[in-house]
């Protein structure tokens, strides 16, 4: 059985250590051989690193280790000089920054063998160090550079900060474009697609393939690429629970892909379910601005913004659409197509970053962890065993233990929709199946909750005249159902002077 790569970016150790390499090389090919400067943007930890070292050892003539993969009898692997740029460490400030810099370049100089005359300025000392390799080599040299965006990245809360050093890239990365008689090819990758005003105007012949339908399985897995590289690892295990928790990321192909990181932490540890690449980087900035643009969180699940919005990261205008998508707590759910224009529409990928990231929000709102906690596994209980007469008791401390100031568009604060953010959040941060604004052919259902073989329907009404099981029972939402168990149907009346539930009703359906 080959072993788990996890943590390991190194194609070579893959190759030679016998661990599971999902290939990519049909991909590569295809790249190398139409492209000349290319950039890929991709969430953290989706096999950005991996796919980089790889294209080095193509560069670098190193044929055997491609033996049995699709490249291997179709390039000739001609060697050539490569330049790796990974920008790694703690880059809190331009200090830090142009001292990583100077650091890479001089560990690419020993590399290479070659020797800088000007060590200063770090963009200079590139230029050298690109023109000096094609020199000692006579061959073109190949720029690889990884996480173009952290240094800004790591310092996105502290604006002025982050534009200094974008101005610093600026200069860094034009280098590249300036020396393109001695360049063969050059590829960056990152989480974010800055605009290409404000990061690379002096690179603007770089091929962006981030949303190009051909490279759309670059990184993460297919469904085939786990039940054929992974078999051996997934005897016993539920595939369509798999699906649900890591696969949905949507990047334009025909079919969705796995989450890479989550796989291989699920496989390796007892196939148990839980929120492996959520937990790996917790996405405070994110949190912080949505309570400053007063979002409403549950457009998430629906969300539909235009082509402009996933293409540019704009440091002086950051908008939540966008960092969403770009750092994977949004996917592309479907694309509708108008004339001369596309409209994507996004949701959460799956089951993990649905409740992860609602349970997250919950935990930075409530400011009470044990609380919030004890609150939920109440919640979990009293639906999962239909003790709805202990509801009303639950959906009270739900709504006193969040702040009414919360980050909620004003105009929806004074009206049912802000009871119903509070719950789906409280629902979906414990792990039960929820869906917001959920559509029938009669109408729209407020929640819908699915708890094992249970389905609950929700409707609020702030209006004390409206009496809120008619509606459900009006327009039959229930019926959409009715292959379920249990079909619960269940009214909350607000009380919108104390901001609490008056009232909750219920009748059984099925």
């Amino acid at each position: 059985m080959k072993k788990l790569p996890i943590g390991i970016q190194t194609f070579r150790k893959i190759r030679e250590g016998n661990y599971v390499y999902v290939d990519k090389t049909k991909e590569l090919l295809n790249i190398i051989e139409n492209y000349q400067y290319v950039f890929l943007s991709r969430p953290r930890r989706f096999g950005k690193s991996l796919f980089l070292d790889t294209l080095k050892e193509v560069f670098e003539g190193n044929k055997e280790l491609f033996k049995g993969l699709y490249i291997y009898d179709k390039y000739d692997f001609e060697k050539y000089p490569v330049i790796k740029i990974s920008w790694s460490g703690s880059l809190k400030s331009l200090k830090a920054v142009n001292e990583t810099a100077h650091k890479i370049l001089k560990q690419n100089q020993r590399l290479l063998n070659v020797e800088c005359d000007n060590y200063e300025f770090p963009e200079n000392c590139f230029a050298d160090l690109i023109q000096k390799t094609y020199e000692r080599y006579r061959k073109p040299v190949v720029i690889l550079i990884d996480e173009y965006d952290k240094p800004i990245l790591d310092n996105i809360e502290n604006i002025e900060k982050a534009k200094e050093i974008r101005e610093f890239l600026r200069e860094f990365y034009t280098v590249i474009k300036d020396n393109d008689a001695y360049i063969r090819f050059a590829f960056l990758t990152g989480v974010s697609r800055f605009s290409r005003v404000s990061i690379f105007s002096g690179l603007n012949n770089l091929v962006d393939i981030s949303l190009n339908p051909k490279y759309a399985y670059i990184c993460g897995f297919t469904h085939n690429d786990l039940t054929e590289q992974f078999k051996e690892y997934l005897q016993d295990v539920n595939l369509e629970q798999v699906k649900k928790w890591y696969n949905g990321y949507n990047f334009l192909g025909e079919e969705k892909v796995y989450n890479p990181f989550d796989i291989l932490l699920f496989l390796d540890n007892n196939k148990e379910f839980d929120n492996y690449w959520f937990k790996s980087g917790t996405p405070t900035f994110l949190i912080k601005l949505l309570e400053k643009r007063n979002y409403n969180t549950l457009e998430f699940e629906n969300l539909q913004v235009s082509s402009s919005i996933l293409e540019s990261f704009d440091i002086e205008n950051i908008e939540v659409e966008t960092i969403m998508f770009q750092a994977g707590y949004l996917t592309i759910k479907r694309v509708k197509k108008r004339v001369g224009r596309k409209t994507f529409v996004l949701t959460f990928p799956n089951f993990e970053v649905k409740m992860s990231f609602n349970d997250y929000l919950l935990a930075y709102l409530t400011k009470d962890v044990p609380k919030k906690e004890k609150i939920q596994d109440t919640l979990y209980d009293v639906l999962g065993n239909a003790e709805l007469d202990k509801l009303k008791d639950v959906l009270t401390s739900i709504y006193a233990s969040i702040p009414y100031q919360l980050f909620i568009k004003k105009d929806i604060r004074e009206s049912e929709n802000y009871y119903q953010v509070v719950l789906y959040m409280y629902l979906a941060g414990s792990g039960i199946d929820v869906i917001p604004e959920d559509n029938t052919d009669k109408g729209r259902i407020d929640l819908t909750a699915i708890v094992f073989d249970k389905v609950y329907i929700f409707e609020f009404k702030t209006d004390e005249k409206q009496e809120p099981l008619n509606q459900i029972i009006e327009k039959k939402y229930f019926e959409k159902y009715l292959s379920y168990k249990d079909v619960y149907i269940v009214g909350i009346q607000i009380d919108k002077e104390n901001r609490n539930v008056k009232s909750v009703v219920w009748k059984k359906i099925k």
